[in-house]
């Protein structure tokens, strides 16, 4: 068992401010009594103890409330990507068989039509049925529930616990240090691991959130610049961004500043280099909707005399390689209590480890010292601006429009964003690259549509005649 997270924090620091979003300031107290009474309306409608309830909402201070009155209620909350396209999120409400659908109303419009749907303005107008509500959890719980797209293209749904959660956070302290004076800069999407894992943080800490809806390269440059916040979580370009924006100001870190944490891939050693200018101390991560977060970080003193390494395992971690006799690289393996216990839907038969260890699938070695070297994230894995992308599933797009006989997708390098998805297409009957963007934003997330569609007229395969994606860009030496 562990004590009600967000009860515990406002009884031990209940003035301590918790949340800031512009020029408003929330105490934990504060945020604990709102949860209370948005708390009570969920029981109202029935949605308590296990209950699961599905989530779209921008990241703003609505999105914090409701998310703590889901965990006072004990709802398993699956949190929606409202990047995502109509028929995406569909899936993933029938494969999650949600008894509830929450949205902010100006987010109804991304939802197919269903009656489960509660808009957040319905939900305040519901009266309060007051109940006991729990002081402790279960560390089984699912407390959490994201979506990661599958290497067939479908998205599993990953069930991340109350321990899965807990442990994460702890480990995090224990690698990067803790203080009650720390300011998390918060800018990337609540409903993904990265912004859901700060909330997790800072009701573990009693660490302060700076929330911000949006990404905003300015804003968070003078936030670091005047040291306002000590703490960020960021992906490659937006590191890059942060960069600029102080390079053409020409002003560095505040001396308060941490910890500048960047995951979602490689960070190009560029970057590294120019952040050390700006006194800018970044840590490199690996981890996944999985592993609730971070599972390796590289630390802020290796960080140039390991370029290239996500650092070692953290504190109550375990990662080895999984590679054939006699060589160094393999995939990537990870034991812990933040890996998640189970998927649910379509893929709630498949076990999400074996003999106790998550196969990642990427692929990466441990040099000598045990710092981890991730080489390729998952063979045939496009990361683009830190989101993931999977060719299959836009390949399973491409192939139902009727004009498609075969395709492939691949990643292609791009200066901004790191990869971009490029498409190479077999037609039954010719039709335009238009036609097909079209289509594929019809169905797909905007960042999941391909940036470039290039008809052929066959597609590498294999002996087996598996598709060779690899091959793929070698294609546009013939066009």
């Amino acid at each position: 068992m562990q004590p009600n997270w967000i009860k515990q924090r406002a009884y031990l620091t209940p003035n301590r401010v918790a949340l800031s979003y512009g020029d408003q300031e929330w105490t934990f107290n504060e945020l604990y009594l709102q949860s209370v009474q948005l708390a009570y309306k969920l029981n109202t409608l029935h949605l308590t103890n296990g209950k699961r309830v599905a989530i779209l909402a921008p990241s703003t201070p609505d999105l914090v409330e409701l998310l703590y009155a889901c965990m006072q209620a004990q709802c398993e909350v699956v949190l929606l990507n409202g990047r995502l396209a109509k028929k995406e999120l569909a899936y993933q409400i029938e494969d999650a068989e949600v008894d509830a659908i929450l949205v902010a109303n100006e987010d109804l419009a991304k939802l197919p039509e269903d009656t489960r749907i509660i808009t957040f303005s319905k939900l305040y107008q519901t009266s309060e049925s007051e109940y006991n509500i729990s002081a402790h959890w279960d560390e089984d719980f699912a407390l959490t529930i994201m979506y990661t797209s599958g290497t067939t293209g479908f998205p599993k749904g990953v069930c991340q616990t109350v321990s899965n959660h807990s442990s994460s956070a702890i480990s995090s302290a224990l690698n990067i240090g803790i203080s009650e004076k720390d300011t998390w800069l918060c800018t990337v999407p609540i409903f993904h691991i990265s912004g859901f894992s700060i909330l997790v943080r800072s009701l573990l800490y009693g660490m302060k959130i700076r929330l911000y809806e949006k990404f905003d390269a300015k804003k968070c440059a003078q936030e670091i610049i005047k040291g306002t916040v000590t703490k960020m979580s960021v992906v490659a370009v937006m590191l890059e961004n942060i960069l600029s924006e102080m390079e053409r100001i020409g002003q560095k870190a505040h001396p308060v500043f941490s910890t500048m944490l960047a995951g979602g891939g490689p960070v190009p050693i560029g970057y590294l280099q120019r952040a050390e200018k700006l006194n800018l101390r970044v840590a490199q991560t690996y981890g996944m909707t999985e592993t609730a977060s971070q599972t390796a970080t590289l630390a802020n003193e290796d960080a140039m005399t390991h370029i290239g390494s996500a650092g070692k395992p953290l504190f109550f971690n375990d990662i080895k390689i999984d590679a054939k006799d006699g060589e160094r690289v393999g995939e990537i393996l990870i034991r812990g209590p933040h890996v998640t216990p189970k998927y649910i839907g379509q893929f709630k038969h498949k076990p999400t480890t074996i003999d106790g260890w998550l196969h990642t699938g990427d692929v990466g070695y441990l040099d000598e010292e045990g710092y981890l070297y991730v080489v390729d994230r998952r063979s045939d894995l496009i990361i683009s601006g830190g989101e993931n992308i999977y060719p299959a599933e836009i390949e399973n797009v491409l192939l139902a429009h009727p004009n498609v006989k075969e395709a492939g997708v691949c990643g292609m390098d791009h200066d901004i964003w790191g990869q971009v998805p490029v498409a190479f297409i077999v037609l039954k009957e010719n039709i335009s690259e238009q036609n097909i963007i079209d289509f594929c934003e019809r169905n797909l997330a905007s960042y999941k549509v391909p940036k470039e569609v290039h008809f052929v007229a066959n597609l590498p395969r294999s002996g087996s005649n598996k598709l060779l994606r690899r091959n793929l860009l070698r294609l546009l030496d013939d066009l």
